[in-house]
């Protein structure tokens, strides 16, 4: 209860920077563009089946409570799905803006998977302007995030838990060059020899004769894991110094467009976080195969790299099943396509 205590303190009462608003870790330190609704936002949701639980004062204060779930799914997930989070935070819970910062905390996805299988709770999650900390013993019911990848698969099979892994939109994954090189297009076949290590010159793909260096993201991340098993598909990727792993999205983002203030950097990202939630000047978005990420070709299947993000919870969660299962639905698609992503439909 101390613990809590000092947690609650911090995050509402603003004595110090709120933990949830400016992390170390997790996604938000991912995340330098304004995220918000946009004009003409509307609500979509018509029911209210979905809702907070009541509120419980903290012993000894006035204006303090710890909240309870009630039949709002408690979330966690990658950081290209923060947005999704709000738009639903917006729809079922009317949240104000202010707040989305402390009640959407994300982990980002290794960490939110491990909550999922093992039963952890999400500890941070507040709603500042009311004065509520949620409670931080309820475990996570639902995971926004990208597929995970074998090891992640593996510890939920370990742990005995069953997983339900539902698409709710479409997105690219996507390979940056530095906007000055004149390279526009790969093949798939030409990324694979490129993190192979077969190529060490643009000259090779009719860009400049400059060295080609190619950024990976660490083991684990959603990014990593497309690119271990949608691209390279059981071709070994080259190991390279430590260096070329960028920590996270930003920084590839940054490091492919700045990198030794040269064009001969690549790197790999989500289309959707690329375009919305970090400043990305100086970086280009090459097609693939001569196919570029548009929407009508991700919803075709065109691009080669097109990819989904899950909702994911635990089998035999009724209530969870219900929320995903509006997400999917013409209403929930609605706030999908309101959140910027590519919808299913």
């Amino acid at each position: 209860m101390k613990k809590l205590l000092c947690i609650l303190l911090v995050c509402v009462m603003g004595v110090m920077p709120a933990l949830a608003e400016n992390p170390d870790t997790g996604s938000w330190s991912q995340i330098n563009q304004a995220v918000s609704k946009g004009e003409g936002w509307r609500k979509v949701e018509t029911d209210g089946a979905f809702h907070l639980g009541d509120k419980k004062p903290l012993e000894g204060y006035d204006d303090l409570f710890i909240g309870d779930w009630g039949t709002y799914p408690s979330m966690d997930g990658s950081t290209v799905c923060v947005p999704m989070a709000m738009e639903l935070a917006r729809q079922w819970l009317g949240l104000e803006e202010g707040d989305m910062n402390g009640f959407i905390t994300f982990s980002t996805t290794p960490y939110a998977y491990d909550r999922l299988t093992q039963g952890k709770a999400n500890p941070l999650a507040t709603i500042k302007s009311q004065g509520v900390m949620m409670d931080d013993t309820h475990p996570i019911d639902l995971v926004l995030a990208t597929y995970p990848n074998a090891d992640e698969r593996q510890a939920a099979a370990d742990a005995g838990v069953e997983l339900v892994y539902v698409p709710f939109c479409y997105d690219a994954f996507v390979f940056m060059v530095n906007g000055r090189n004149p390279v526009d297009s790969l093949t798939v076949a030409q990324i694979q020899e490129i993190y192979t290590g077969q190529h060490k010159t643009w000259a090779d793909f009719g860009g400049q004769p400059q060295q080609l260096d190619a950024f990976q993201r660490p083991h684990g991340s959603g990014s990593q894991t497309a690119m271990e098993e949608m691209v390279m598909q059981g071709l070994k990727i080259q190991q390279v110094e430590e260096n070329f792993i960028s920590d996270g999205m930003a920084d590839a983002v940054a490091q492919i467009g700045n990198y030794d203030n040269g064009p001969g950097a690549i790197g790999y990202s989500y289309l959707y976080y690329v375009n919305t939630l970090v400043e990305n000047s100086g970086i280009k978005v090459l097609a693939i195969d001569g196919v570029a990420p548009t929407d009508e070709n991700l919803q075709s299947g065109a691009y080669p790299f097109t990819v989904n993000y899950y909702a994911v919870y635990r089998k035999g969660d009724e209530n969870t099943e219900a929320f995903v299962n509006w997400l999917v639905g013409e209403e929930g698609q609605k706030a999908v396509a309101q959140a910027g992503y590519v919808t299913l439909r």
